[in-house]
């Protein structure tokens, strides 16, 4: 955790001061109760069911679509944790399928539901076949499971949405926030809560996790040099999701207070850190080429080739906020945890439309990027989507 911590520039964990006073009642709650972690072998999902397991459940239910990813999380529990007396269980399943519904139906007693599926990466945007994708596994399967949490009599739900989420300015922020409009509506008939927070440290696809995947495979560290973000550590996102799903009051999104703890940090500072950290000195190169080439022979001499450069890709958000000047906080009930308190505000006849418009096209077959991008619009008049027409995959 330490070498973690010094990677993003930071010292201290975010959240210890909030979970050790919470602790007691954190650990009743956790003891007495049933929980369904979606999206449970993801970097975050993974975090998740950790923090979950370690407070022994009566009983823990994990779904992910990826097979290899849940098989390595028991590995992992089991190598930190060992075993509990709650009934903890793995499946390998797609959330939007109809095996899935029929587990649901099989077994569906849970008192919180806790949904960190999604599809995340601003790269996804660039077709519109996987934009579809992310609409249904951000919004759709969402809304479905929280019906059926509704049916079944859960307690809770709570869903991760995005600090990109505010004031959307690419396609995956903006259908998280039009998950979070369709959270208000379902609100009305169960208790929801969400979180917002930053980019996760060494989360996997990241372009962190990325360094590791370069060094091992002997290839040159790439980042942009002039964009910044707030990273919080993997434990640290399981924490913020559980203490939301717990603690969080109907319709509240969490999200870590600004501090001097939470500071914004350069992806080319943090990949100095990182080849410092393992034993290299970075090497600074002038493009691609020149990096492909000097990976060859630099790190025998221990130095590693670099290319740093401006990001002009579709998507990028120049700055990262977790609320707008019209969202009402409460900043006092957590030490380092904020509160956006929300009323079930939303338009009705907006989300039919959204709804009927995405069934149309799925139902003809056909449709564009241009299609989804002008309706994300007429649902978010103000979104600052600006196509560039470059995109991270024809980048190194």
């Amino acid at each position: 955790m330490n070498n973690l911590l010094s990677l993003i520039g930071r010292k201290n964990e975010l959240f210890s001061d909030d979970i050790e006073r919470s602790n007691s009642a954190l650990a009743r709650i956790v003891f007495e109760s049933r929980f369904l972690v979606l999206g449970g072998a993801g970097s975050i999902g993974q975090a998740v069911t950790k923090e979950v397991f370690k407070r022994n459940p009566k009983k823990l239910h994990v779904v992910d679509i990826s097979e290899n990813n849940m098989v390595e999380l028991v590995r992992d529990i089991r190598s930190s944790f060992g075993y509990i007396a709650g009934d903890f269980q793995t499946f390998a399943l797609d959330i939007g399928s109809t095996e899935y519904d029929a587990f649901i139906k099989a077994d569906g007693r849970y008192d919180y539901v806790l949904n960190l599926s999604a599809l995340k990466h601003v790269r996804s945007e660039k077709d519109p076949f996987t934009l579809m994708r992310m609409i249904d596994v951000n919004v759709f399967n969402t809304d479905k499971t929280i019906q059926q949490s509704i049916d079944s009599g859960a307690k809770k739900y709570f869903c991760v949405s995005t600090d990109k989420a505010a004031n959307p300015v690419n396609m995956m922020g903006a259908s998280k926030r039009i998950m979070e409009m369709f959270l208000m509506r379902r609100s009305e008939q169960m208790a929801i809560s969400t979180a917002r927070f930053a980019n996760v440290a060494f989360s996997d696809g990241s372009l962190l996790h990325g360094f590791n995947q370069r060094i091992q495979k002997n290839q040159p560290i790439v980042a942009p040099n002039d964009i910044k973000r707030y990273f919080v550590t993997p434990q640290e996102s399981g924490e913020l999701c559980l203490m939301s799903c717990v603690f969080g009051e109907n319709r509240d999104i969490f999200f870590p207070k600004l501090s001097e703890a939470l500071h914004l940090i350069s992806f080319a500072d943090i990949a100095v850190k990182y080849l410092e950290q393992s034993g290299f000195e970075p090497f600074l190169c002038q493009s691609e080429d020149e990096a492909r080439e000097l990976v060859k022979t630099l790190p025998a001499q221990g130095k590693w080739p670099c290319l740093f450069t401006s990001s002009d890709t579709t998507g990028e958000k120049d700055f990262e906020e977790f609320f707008t000047d019209n969202e009402v906080l409460d900043m006092s009930r957590f030490e380092n945890l904020g509160i956006i308190k929300n009323e079930a505000l939303y338009q009705q006849e907006l989300l039919k439309m959204f709804e009927q418009k995405i069934g149309q096209m799925k139902s003809n077959l056909e449709w564009s990027k241009e299609d989804l991008v002008a309706l994300f619009f007429t649902m978010l008049p103000d979104f600052g989507h600006k196509e560039t027409g470059k995109y991270l995959d024809s980048k190194m």
